[in-house]
């Protein structure tokens, strides 16, 4: 994480910081922070088998309530999509003559 304070925080460039920490691989600087804009800080987090304890569970807490409204958003958006062919297939006349 200081990597990426140094970046955001005190505008350093990634080549400083990779000299500054000792960072031989070049382009991990970039993926550090690819990860750290899609995921915030949480993208950062040990990943690998079960989580210990989060560094800071309000932040978590506000992540899944983000997670929470994205998913009633996309819940409602599938019950419109639903109700409407459900709407359009009812409103279909049968066809004469069969």
């Amino acid at each position: 994480m200081e990597a990426i304070r140094l970046h955001v925080e005190e505008k350093w460039t990634y080549r400083q910081i990779n000299e500054h920490l000792g960072i031989q691989d070049k382009d991990r600087m970039k993926r550090w922070m690819r990860k750290y804009r899609e995921q915030v800080e949480f993208g950062l987090l040990d990943q690998r088998g079960r989580r210990k304890e989060y560094l800071d569970q309000e932040r978590y807490v506000q992540q899944l309530k983000r997670e929470n409204e994205m998913l009633k958003k996309c819940l409602e958006i599938g019950m419109r999509e639903v109700r409407k062919n459900v709407s359009n297939s009812s409103n279909k006349q049968p066809s004469e003559g069969r």
